[in-house]
């Protein structure tokens, strides 16, 4: 506290003073306390009060004194807590005013003490603080010294010697230092005079001392007034009356063996413990050498505590003994002999503290709770430690129990800080239940135990996790939009806010909008529109979940949607075309056999798996049992071989159907015609081309292909050299072949054809030439690739074939696989 502050402090403690009516005197050593406390730079708030002062009385401004506002003291949320369990003081947050919670009685708050000061404790939030106060309650002359007897009996002996000293009942006064009991004084008499002794416990007494002798004879009672007062101002007073009752002569009296027994009692006696045995001996016989014992200047508490057996002067205990109430007890044992003659002697009582007080914890101030990424030593609770006993009784050690990551730091005089030592996690461990042992170094050591709650503050430190890092579904081609085909999941460790996730589907800019949607807050997968399995196999996304915090956190997943084929797509004949290009038909010799090939039927499916696996059927045909179709390679073979009664023309229609469900087909027509005039090894390599190999491999078929071509070639050749040697033997003309007229017409054959050759026999003469031609594509319909459809384009347009008819006389298309 700064000077002003103290001296602030000096003011108010001066002006209280003044209204409880003390003196300069008082005054000016107040003065001189607070210019000490100013001195030293002590951070203790010190305030003074009288007793006795009304409720809500004010004891100081802590606003002023601190150096802060009301507003800060409202904002920092101020409040006073007393030490003990009664509140006595009460601060207002709006104007820093402390007053009095009730009026102050010091003889009840502290009894038997000199100095009475009410500690109090100011604490803060924002940060957390704590100031320590202390008020001194100022005694107030409100009590008048009191005797426990109004009236006391004394039997002196007229023998007595003079100088014999006698004592007197003490008086007890309740208020302390300047206002309690100061003097005694004795009314006027010509016998005793009264000496002050000073006890032990620095209590005083009076003694009556016999300054001349009696005479019972002339006087046989003294009537004495013994007043006490004390030093307050005005001050107060209190009377006795003293009887002094002159005895006959009894020459001896009792004599202890010990004018002061020293005696240490621990706290925890029980009742009826011995304490000591007094004794006192009287050499007189009979009645007057009879001694009886018994308490004299008794307090109310000591009578409470001892009791002393009157024959055999033992004093035992009555009840129960604390080191904390009563530290050292005075007791004065009067030995009275049966002539009246007594003696007197003292008994020291030393009270010794043994460990019967467990420590008391309080908490000062507990935060409500703590963020998890609080740092290391943030303070989390303020809490105070005592213990009512003394030395190391009284000595304490405060640690925490198990493993929890907190300390406990000194922070002054049995007070400590609660604090984090590490680092805190909410997912790990939400809330900590700390457990605090106070323990005092007693032999035999106490302890109390109190419990905080520290509840941990989430924050987002955690990103949100998908259960997996892929995710597979599929939905069938053509489904409609706003079906749901599965979900995505993602789970957030953090609490609130920070643990609720989102999903959105990650998208570039300008990207077009995914064919999949995935619910905000459930991580449901839809399909928003129809998928086409032939267009699209497959949809992949990026998933992002993030969750409410801020920042917000995300994590991503990869979405992969496949699409399942669905039979939607019938068969595709490529072979023959449906424009009409086949319509001249497929050229079949007389002479064929069982097994030959005539055409081959070409298909495809745009579906995938089953629903594109092709097999084909004859559906109907001119004569059914002259032809037969390969099931799944689509080759149109002779059944059996062809007789010269079948007809010269046939129409075949071939169906072809997919595996699907249900299947979806398509259906292809064949011209065949039946001709004569085909050579040997024409025939015989149509008979002898493989009756049904729809698997075999593409390259056996082209080494076939190759050496029939080969074969056929050097046959013509052969045939033509010997045609022009026998023209030029004969000298005439020769005669052509016969084809049928169909044949001539014709422009299409089986598919594939690797090679196409020409037969021409050139006009006006017998003279005939083979000629070899490049090999051809075939005129396949639309929809092939872009190449194979120029070259088809270029070969099959109108001006190559007139070209072709203008030289040809007469064309015969061949294909062999």
């Amino acid at each position: 506290m700064g000077a002003a502050g103290k001296g602030r402090l000096w003011r108010r403690g001066t002006a209280s003073g003044r209204r409880s009516g003390g003196g300069g005197e008082r005054q000016v050593l107040l003065w001189l306390v607070c210019v000490c406390v100013w001195e030293s730079g002590a951070e203790t708030l010190r305030y003074s009060v009288a007793e006795e002062m009304a409720r809500d009385s004010l004891v100081g401004n802590v606003a002023q004194d601190l150096g802060l506002s009301p507003s800060q003291l409202a904002a920092r949320k101020a409040r006073v807590v007393s030490e003990g369990s009664e509140q006595h003081f009460r601060l207002d947050p709006h104007s820093g005013v402390l007053t009095v919670t009730e009026t102050l009685d010091r003889e009840r708050i502290c009894p038997h003490s000199e100095s009475c000061a009410l500690l109090f404790k100011l604490f803060f939030e924002n940060p957390v603080q704590l100031i320590r106060g202390e008020v001194e309650v100022r005694d107030v002359n409100d009590h008048s010294p009191v005797f426990r007897k109004r009236g006391v009996d004394l039997r002196i002996p007229e023998l007595a010697s003079l100088g014999s000293r006698y004592p007197l009942e003490r008086a007890q006064d309740e208020d302390v230092g300047i206002n309690g009991l100061q003097n005694y004084s004795l009314s006027p008499n010509s016998h005793f005079s009264l000496a002050l002794e000073k006890g032990k416990d620095g209590g005083k007494y009076a003694e009556l001392v016999l300054q001349k002798p009696l005479d019972r004879e002339e006087q046989r009672e003294l009537h004495l007034v013994l007043t006490a007062t004390d030093g307050g101002s005005p001050p107060r007073s209190g009377t006795a009356q003293v009887r002094v009752v002159v005895l006959d002569a009894n020459d001896n009296m009792p004599v202890f063996s010990r004018e002061v027994y020293e005696v240490r009692v621990a706290e925890n006696s029980p009742p009826g413990q011995l304490v000591v045995r007094v004794s006192a001996v009287d050499p007189d016989e009979g009645s007057n050498g009879k001694v009886r014992y018994e308490f004299t200047e008794m307090s109310e508490r000591s009578s409470q505590l001892f009791q002393l057996n009157p024959e055999s002067g033992e004093i035992r205990l009555l009840g129960n003994l604390d080191y904390e109430e009563e530290k050292f007890l005075e007791l004065v044992v009067r030995a009275t002999d049966g002539g009246g003659l007594s003696a007197h002697c003292r008994v020291h009582v030393e009270v010794l503290d043994v460990n019967d007080n467990a420590p008391e914890m309080a908490l000062s101030s507990v935060s409500a709770s703590i963020p998890e990424d609080a740092p290391p030593r943030t303070v989390v609770a303020l809490l105070s430690v005592r213990d009512r006993d003394s030395g190391d009784n009284g000595r304490t050690e405060c640690a925490i129990e198990g493993d929890v990551p907190f300390s406990l730091t000194a922070a002054f005089a049995n007070h400590y800080e609660l604090r984090t030592s590490a680092a805190l996690d909410r997912e790990t461990t939400a809330e900590y239940n700390v457990s605090i042992v106070a323990t005092d170094w007693g032999r035999a050591r106490l302890s109390a135990r109190e419990s905080v709650s520290v509840r941990i503050a989430d924050v987002n430190d955690n990103a949100p996790r998908f259960t997996q890092a892929a995710y597979s579904m599929s939905v069938s081609e053509n489904e409609a939009g706003a079906v749901r085909i599965g979900s995505v999941k993602a789970t957030d460790a953090d609490a609130g806010a920070n643990g609720r996730v989102r999903y959105a589907l990650v998208r570039e800019e300008g990207e077009e909008r995914p064919a999949v949607s995935v619910d905000a807050e459930s991580g449901a997968v839809s399909v928003v529109r129809p998928l086409d399995y032939e267009e699209v196999r497959a949809v992949e996304v990026t998933v992002r979940a993030a969750d409410g915090g801020s920042p917000p956190r995300s994590a991503t997943a990869l979405l992969r949607v496949l699409v399942r084929d669905e039979n939607d797509n019938a068969p595709v004949v490529l072979h023959p075309p449906a424009d009409g290009g086949a319509a001249l038909g497929e050229l079949v010799p007389r002479r064929a056999r069982a097994g030959y090939l005539v055409a081959k039927v070409v298909a495809v499916d745009a579906d995938a798996g089953q629903n594109a696996w092709l097999c084909y059927e004859l559906a109907k045909a001119t004569e059914p049992g002259l032809f037969r179709v390969g099931l799944h390679s689509g080759e149109v073979r002779t059944a059996r071989a062809v007789g010269e009664r079948d007809a010269a023309r046939h129409r075949l229609v071939v169906l072809v159907r997919d595996r699907g469900r249900p299947p979806r087909s398509a259906s292809a027509t064949l011209a065949v015609a039946l001709a004569d005039g085909f050579s040997e090894g024409h025939l015989r390599a149509s008979e002898e081309a493989p009756a049904a190999e729809p698997d075999g491999r593409l390259t056996l078929y082209l080494s076939v292909c190759l050496a029939c071509v080969s074969a056929l070639f050097v046959a013509g050749a052969a045939a033509a050299v010997a045609a022009k040697v026998r023209r030029a033997r004969r000298g005439e003309p020769g005669t052509l072949p016969t084809f049928p007229q169909s044949a001539a017409d014709s422009s299409a054959g089986s598919l594939p054809r690797s090679y196409v050759y020409d037969v021409r026999l050139a006009a006006g003469t017998v003279n005939s030439e083979f000629r070899f031609l490049g090999p051809l594509l075939p005129c396949f319909p639309a929809g092939l690739p872009q190449g194979a459809a120029e070259q088809r384009s270029s070969l099959c347009s109108p001006s190559v074939r007139e070209e072709k008819e203008q030289h040809l006389g007469l064309h015969g298309l061949i294909s062999s696989k």
